[in-house]
């Protein structure tokens, strides 16, 4: 019989598996990408053209203004500001990127609204409290409260004796041109009421619509309000005394315009819908 020996003994290791490392990473490369694509956007922006800047500014404040630029016929100003390069060729622009014909127009139509006021014996008394200036913006109309005059009854979107009147009157004139119109109304500081139902915001909101439907019924034509906006008491007119009457105000804008051919190359390709951005520039930022 053959000797038994030592048993033998077999050791197998078993290969540790690795632990479960979740998603953490994914969400750091996620911010990883966002900032590289962050940072390259800000470089292309660094190399274009102040006229491409300031246009791609104003998209962004109101992209409502390059649908507009879709269809073949005029876009309002808005935001969107032209540099005075970007103006057409063969005509002259004052600087703020309004054509001198245009701005002759406006100018003309502020004249025959002062004549139309002056002339009417109802409304001479309310002359001085309406204030037409052209701003960079366009034409502006301010119809301004007065210690013993007001456009409005206190405290309410009702319309005061004579106001209809000169909204209408304002509005036959408005409604010959083409230019879009934003209606804005503006409060003084008191407060409205002690409660938190309605405030100054809802009131300068409905003294402002108010208006526009007056002035829609008066002769303005149809889509040409584009905005109707209510600040309360956020842009004062006499800031130092925010219970002065003048805070008391609406305001009608009458926008400039511009013409797709007007605006810069690139601009005026995404607003027609091409697709191609404006090439850039050799030795300038790019992606």
């Amino acid at each position: 019989m053959s000797p038994v020996g030592p048993p033998i003994v077999v050791k197998r290791r078993k290969a540790a598996s690795h632990g479960h490392h979740g998603g953490a990473w994914k969400v750091a490369y996620a911010d990883f990408v966002t900032a590289m694509m962050a940072f390259f956007l800000v470089m292309w922006l660094v190399g274009q053209s102040k006229a491409v800047r300031s246009s791609v500014a104003g998209y962004f404040r109101d992209p409502g203004i390059f649908d507009q630029a879709k269809s073949d016929g005029p876009i309002a100003g808005g935001d969107l500001k032209l540099a005075p390069e970007a103006a057409p060729k063969n005509e002259a622009s004052n600087g703020d990127g309004m054509a001198e014909s245009e701005r002759a127009a406006l100018e003309e139509t502020a004249k025959r609204i002062r004549q139309r006021l002056a002339e009417s014996p109802d409304l001479r008394a309310l002359d001085k409290q309406i204030e037409i200036t052209v701003t960079r913006d366009g034409l502006r109309i301010e119809l301004v409260d007065a210690e013993s005059q007001t456009f409005f009854a206190s405290g309410s979107a009702a319309l005061a004796a004579g106001t209809e009147k000169v909204l209408q009157l304002i509005a036959r004139e408005l409604g010959t041109l083409k230019n879009s119109i934003v209606i804005e109304g503006h409060t003084d500081s008191r407060p409205y009421a002690a409660t938190d139902i309605y405030s100054n915001w809802e009131l300068s909101a409905d003294r402002a619509n108010a208006a526009r439907r007056v002035m829609e019924r008066g002769g303005l034509h149809a889509g040409q309000v584009r905005n109707v906006r209510g600040y309360a008491d956020r842009q004062l007119r006499v800031s130092d005394a925010p219970l002065d009457p003048h805070n008391r105000r609406v305001s009608v804008i009458v926008e400039h315009l511009f013409k797709t051919s007007s605006l810069p190359a690139g601009v005026r390709e995404l607003a027609t819908g091409s697709g191609k951005p404006a090439p850039i520039a050799p030795g300038r930022g790019s992606l």
